[in-house]
């Protein structure tokens, strides 16, 4: 298994409210021309990376059968990869394609726009002065665009999705992250044994053979030693191995 190089953080995960917050600024009227929008709600829902999104083409784009292809990406593994597309990607991806009716197969999903000319044969540059206004109107001032990734993928962690499924739709990520993201899937399981907790009661027979003769309870630590063997009898999320973080929620912003 092939990792990026590691980083010193695992970068920033927003909030539902947040996220909320952030796709009102995106959409508002100061931003009639701007590909913003449709630019961060397809970071939200693919945890493709800003220069994936930026050399998108319609040719890679698939609305019947709602999915997309990378192309040149920041690994080799992740050129090519394909991404299904929920509801939300699809809606806004048919949306934005209505604006453009015209737009050929090779033409850029999101074009460059240069003095209020539109050349579709180049893709957008940047899109920095708007995403930085939204993002300080919205409360989240510092926010890097790079975080949408982390969101996402912290968001299919918490679902309880397989480091191999995250690993096919958002291509190669780093040790750390990986190992991050593992430890938040733990705790999204812990969460779901959780509700089916049951309070122990004075009646059961829990009390009963917590009242029994030692020599009765002798054989269980024995037992449980076999069936755990050298593993647990928790199963493993991870063949990474590492320190287990004790926050797991969101970042704040």
């Amino acid at each position: 298994m092939q990792f990026l190089k590691e980083r010193r953080d695992v970068g920033r995960a927003i909030g539902p409210e947040q996220e909320t917050a952030l796709l009102k600024l995106a959409s508002e009227p100061r931003y009639p021309d701007s590909a913003l929008y449709p630019i961060v709600v397809l970071a939200l829902n693919t945890a493709m990376r800003s220069q994936e999104i930026k050399t998108l083409r319609w040719s890679q784009v698939d609305l019947i059968h709602r999915s997309l292809i990378v192309g040149k990406s920041k690994t080799e593994v992740g050129s090519g990869r394909i991404i299904p597309l929920n509801q939300s990607a699809a809606a806004v991806l048919a949306m934005w394609a209505s604006r453009t009716p015209g737009a050929s197969p090779e033409h850029f999903v999101f074009p460059a726009c240069e003095n209020h000319k539109i050349n579709p044969g180049k893709p957008i540059a940047s899109f920095r002065t708007a995403w930085r206004n939204a993002t300080k109107t919205a409360g989240l001032p510092g926010l890097r665009f790079h975080d949408l990734r982390h969101t996402a993928i912290t968001k299919l962690a918490e679902s309880l999705t397989s480091e191999q499924t995250i690993m096919a739709i958002a291509g190669h990520v780093s040790r750390r992250m990986l190992e991050h993201y593992s430890h938040i899937r733990m705790e999204a399981k812990r969460t779901a044994v959780e509700v089916i907790s049951q309070p122990v009661s004075v009646e059961s027979g829990a009390q009963n053979w917590a009242q029994s003769p030692n020599s009765q309870k002798a054989a269980v630590p024995n037992l449980l030693k076999t069936l755990a063997g050298t593993t647990g009898l928790e199963p493993a999320t991870s063949c990474v191995t590492g320190r287990r973080s004790n926050r797991l929620n969101y970042v704040p912003a």
